[in-house]
């Protein structure tokens, strides 16, 4: 797996995650979801992406996505 794909599957599972969260915890949740998703955004237009920095630490091979 590289680096993109770990990134975007790390970024459904946290949308997925808030989502039930938000239905079956407290409504408030919704707010993790936004968070997840400007992050999503910022980092289309800068290419930075804490997750992306994390996931290279941890030795995942770069994809050509987060250089």
């Amino acid at each position: 797996m590289t680096l993109d794909r770990a990134v975007l599957a790390f970024a459904g599972v946290m949308i997925l995650l808030s989502v039930l969260l938000t239905l079956f915890v407290h409504p408030l949740w919704v707010w993790f979801t936004v968070f997840i998703g400007l992050n999503m955004l910022q980092s289309a237009f800068t290419g930075f992406c804490p997750a992306a920095m994390i996931f290279k630490m941890l030795g995942i091979k770069e994809g050509c996505a987060f250089q």
